[in-house]
């Protein structure tokens, strides 16, 4: 009895009875804790689940897909055409948007506005009359376009049921031009300025810094010594010879399509940078080795084993190259080195805020710097998130 009760007091035996009474874990296929199935997951899948924690990359991920689809659809969203001048209502106030009138509900409206003239200054004043109200109306005839560049339509998101009155959101420039229409057809060209400069970046880059980083020595070395001189030119005194060289008579779809391209040979060195670096740390990993041992070709070495080893890092990279393009077109542009009117770009609508007389009678002309603003620190947010997401099995 004692030599029993010994062995049941024993920890050696209380261990091994406490290992037999727990439950036989679950078999690979069986397992279904978020632990488990990371296991099994494909590399996409862990980055998307690292990337849905950083909110704020989400938050800025969303934004952006409505800032691309009003771009993409600005013709129907907006109520008037970009270039449409109206002289009687230059520099009015951006509209509110009321529910109520006199307590009682009468759906989305703005008053309409009295004109008259200060005696001192001449200049034109605007008055909200409250007693006269606007109704807006949705999916309404207005000026023609072809959507999307092939169903010509009349139909417009919203617009005033009169139609002798506007609803101009962000109110107008100079020359009674809408300021909400044109802040939407320049979102088409200043983001696609930073895509398509992106784009002919992304492929230069790839390429010189992949060559860099896999062959590397006299090569690397001579790469290296171009990038180091294409970032030490001085780039206003660049941008002031191409502008003056480039004749006023030219296409300005010709234009811009320039100005993109000469930003991505700008801009490409840091993406260069970006690729020679993994390169370097990838090529003497283990499985390179045994691909050059195996008889693989240098091509597919880089193409099939060495660039999908690091797509997440150039996703990133070149996430955070894009408002680096936006904000060289914006700048360009709004000193009249870049893109001229009648292009509508974001930059181009900045130059009417150049003086301190109109900040200081329309300080609304500035939204397109505010829009800037914005859509800047969405695409930083959202290259933060994807570098975050891109070692998805760190902790």
């Amino acid at each position: 009895m004692t030599q029993i009760s010994n062995t049941m007091s024993d920890p050696i035996y209380d261990a091994v009875m406490a290992s037999e009474e727990r439950e036989v874990p679950p078999l690979a296929g069986e397992q279904t804790t978020k632990e488990g199935r990371s296991y099994t997951a494909k590399p996409w899948t862990l980055i998307w689940w690292r990337f849905r924690k950083h909110k704020l990359a989400m938050a800025s991920l969303f934004f952006l897909i409505f800032c691309f689809f009003s771009a993409l659809f600005a013709d129907f969203i907006s109520p008037y055409r970009p270039a449409d001048i109206d002289k009687l209502n230059t520099f009015v106030p951006p509209a509110n948007i009321h529910l109520f009138h006199d307590g009682k509900f009468q759906g989305p409206f703005i008053y309409a506005l009295k004109r008259s003239r200060d005696p001192e200054t001449a200049r034109v004043i605007y008055e909200r009359d409250t007693t006269k109200i606007v109704p807006i109306s949705f999916f309404v005839e207005g000026p023609e376009y072809d959507l999307l560049g092939l169903v010509p339509t009349k139909i417009h998101l919203f617009g005033a049921a009169d139609k002798r009155q506007k609803v101009n959101l962000l109110g107008t420039d100079s020359l009674g031009r809408d300021l909400f229409t044109r802040l939407l057809y320049g979102a088409r060209v200043t983001l696609s300025a930073g895509l398509i400069g992106v784009a002919f970046s992304f492929v230069i880059g790839l390429f010189i810094g992949a060559i860099a980083g896999y062959y590397g020595g006299l090569v690397d070395a001579l790469i290296q010594r171009l990038m180091e001189f294409i970032r030490s030119v001085p780039t206003i005194p660049l941008w002031m010879g191409l502008a003056a060289a480039l004749p006023i008579a030219w296409d300005p779809l010709f234009v811009y399509v320039l100005i993109t391209f000469i930003l991505a040979l700008i801009g490409w060195t840091h993406l260069a940078r970006v690729v020679r670096g993994r390169f370097f740390a990838l090529r003497n990993e283990d499985y390179i080795l045994a691909a050059r041992l195996a008889g693989a070709s240098e091509y597919r070495i880089i193409t099939r084993h060495m660039l999908p080893a690091m797509t997440s890092y150039i996703i990133a990279a070149v996430t955070l190259a894009i408002p680096e393009m936006i904000l060289g077109e914006t700048a360009l542009s709004f000193l009249g080195l870049g893109l001229r009117p009648p292009v509508v770009s974001w930059g181009v609508l900045l130059q009417d805020a150049q003086n301190l007389r109109s900040i200081s009678l329309a300080p609304w002309l500035l939204s397109p710097g505010i829009a800037i603003i914005f859509v800047v620190l969405a695409f930083n947010f959202l290259g933060d998130g994807l570098r975050d997401a891109a070692d998805p099995y760190g902790r």
